[in-house]
């Protein structure tokens, strides 16, 4: 109806455009926010309206950011683990080093990991993003943070939306998140509270370097497409 609210399936023709601008490569779209906001809802919900979307249905991959976490042992050896999730504990050369394979011409299959939040581990060459693909979605906290070497990401993305949230809504669904992997309910919140809130912190601001901010999936600001 008009005059509703756009949400994140309204936004699936402006995703077309943006494949069509840069082919033949492919495109890379971001979705980036603080932790608990609702990213990954939103990654499942674009993917369900790009798969029914004439010119988008099978030509979509995605290459989350989770899998570039560095191994636990990895981070035990820096002493990093009490801090899993910060912007240090990622393998940034290796996923931006992905987003640039994914936009070369010629297309070629380009693996990826993924991320098994039971373990708590990266699972190499999991993922595999096709030659037919012509859009890659990927999602993550720091798409947008300003510090090196994070800063090597926003070049190699097409657009960028950010995703927010209240801040108590986050917290919430967080602390059930950490329960629902084994912590109990003071732990899960003590971790919330020192960690991933100090990482919410480090990526404020991001909106304003987005193309699209959407806040629980609903567009509030839409800038126009190139």
């Amino acid at each position: 109806m008009s005059g509703e609210p756009l949400r994140v399936e309204d936004l699936v023709d402006r995703l077309a455009a943006v494949v069509a601008s840069v082919a033949p490569r492919r495109a890379v779209l971001g979705i980036a926010g603080p932790p608990g906001a609702g990213k990954t809802t939103l990654v499942t919900r674009l993917l369900a309206a790009a798969a029914a979307h004439p010119s988008l249905s099978g030509h979509v991959a995605h290459v989350p950011m989770d899998g570039y976490h560095l191994t636990n042992r990895e981070l035990d050896d820096l002493g990093r683990r009490d801090r899993k999730g910060a912007p240090d504990t990622f393998d940034t050369a290796a996923y931006a080093g992905v987003l640039a394979a994914v936009r070369a011409v010629p297309r070629v299959p380009v693996p990826a990991p993924s991320f098994d939040h039971v373990e708590g581990e990266p699972v190499p060459d999991s993922l595999v993003v096709p030659v037919e693909a012509d859009l890659v979605v990927t999602e993550g906290n720091y798409l947008l943070l300003d510090e090196e070497p994070w800063t090597s990401v926003p070049p190699l993305l097409d657009e960028v939306w950010w995703c927010g949230l209240d801040a108590d809504a986050r917290v919430g669904r967080l602390v059930s998140r950490h329960v629902g992997t084994g912590r109990d309910t003071d732990d899960a919140t003590a971790w919330v509270l020192r960690s991933d809130e100090a990482n919410a912190r480090r990526v404020e601001g991001g909106d304003a370097r987005a193309d699209v901010v959407l806040v629980d999936g609903v567009v509030v600001r839409s800038d126009p497409t190139a």
